[in-house]
């Protein structure tokens, strides 16, 4: 039998853990005959089966499962004595693969991403819009970027972005016919547009705080979207009342394309944290993109907060009680 070679093995490794030759084609860089190919070369070599396809599913057998388990730990260590080689460099090279919420890559990535390219040039970056809170471990990716009650208890964190508000909007043209609401509860007589949380599947809650009151609505409407873009421009078309995050309507209420509603009442949510796994020594792109962050954090940068403090942590610990207090650049526990 001739020798197995190591970009078979990555192959299947990368078959494996996705349970997918096309996700796995897209996150080799190859094109999925040429996988596919390779997994049967390597099956014919080693003269079993890895795994059980069909048209809809593709699962190991028990001989790739057996495969994986011995495999995972050496292609691991290969990965860290590859990169243990960037020590010698004096300017990291590599691939940094980050998970981001849709929100924050469209409107507070790019002067960080901008900054972080330019002064490490030698790091390719690869970004992945995700709203469902997909496992970054399983999906191979090195960090993610998320609010922070969304993040998994056993993940080292750091904040990136302060805490914002969801308020209630809606287009001049909407108003026009219809009353503005007055205070919370006058929303169960409007048109609203809900949003469906691609995490859980379930409908966001509508909830205001006036610093004395707090009051969580039911709110109807005709509209339903998974996408809070799709709720904004929904909201400018005047479609009716959407509950969205400040940062999104700011721009659009200074030119009077939305009008505020509720004057006084919001309510505060948890900011987003740059989240990885709690493994001793990070890779070097991440490593050095975890300092960069640090350090944009504390320089001041407009719309970033500046280094964490004693009433920020406490802040999180006396959260409303639907989201999970977490530690600032430690594990959770």
């Amino acid at each position: 039998m001739s020798r197995v070679q190591l970009s078979e093995l990555s192959a299947f490794a990368a078959v494996a853990d996705s349970l997918s030759f096309t996700r796995a084609a897209a996150h080799l860089g190859c094109s999925l005959p040429t996988i596919s190919q390779t997994i049967k070369s390597l099956e014919e070599r080693l003269d079993v089966r890895l795994f059980n396809r069909t048209t809809r599913s593709v699962a190991l057998t028990e001989a790739g499962e057996r495969l994986l388990a011995e495999i995972q730990p050496i292609l691991e260590r290969v990965d860290q004595a590859i990169e243990s080689i960037n020590a010698f460099r004096d300017k990291p090279v590599g691939t940094l693969r980050l998970t981001v919420s849709r929100v924050f890559a469209l409107r507070g990535l790019g002067p960080l991403i901008r900054a972080f390219l330019a002064e490490y040039p030698g790091i390719n970056l690869e970004l992945a819009v995700d709203d469902t809170n997909s496992d970054i471990v399983r999906n191979r990716f090195d960090a993610g970027i998320r609010a922070g009650h969304r993040v998994e208890r056993d993940m080292k964190v750091i904040r990136v972005f302060e805490d914002c508000s969801f308020v209630a909007v809606a287009s001049p043209h909407y108003l026009a016919s219809h009353p503005a609401p007055i205070v919370p509860d006058h929303l169960r007589d409007h048109n609203c547009i809900r949003h469906r949380a691609p995490a859980d599947d379930t409908l966001q809650p509508w909830i205001f705080d006036n610093g004395a009151q707090r009051a969580e609505i039911a709110v109807d409407g005709s509209l339903i979207v998974n996408d809070f873009d799709l709720a904004l421009n929904a909201a400018l078309d005047g479609v009716g009342i959407a509950y969205l995050v400040e940062p999104m309507i700011q721009a659009h209420v200074a030119e009077g394309r939305l009008v505020r509603l509720l004057p006084g009442w919001e309510y505060a949510t948890g900011g987003l944290f740059l989240y990885h796994p709690s493994r001793r020594q990070p890779p070097m792109p991440l490593q050095v993109f975890l300092d960069f962050v640090k350090r944009w954090r504390s320089s001041g940068t407009p719309d970033l907060i500046p280094s964490v403090n004693e009433d920020d942590k406490q802040a999180l610990v006396t959260a409303p009680s639907h989201r999970s207090a977490l530690p600032m650049e430690s594990n959770r526990s």
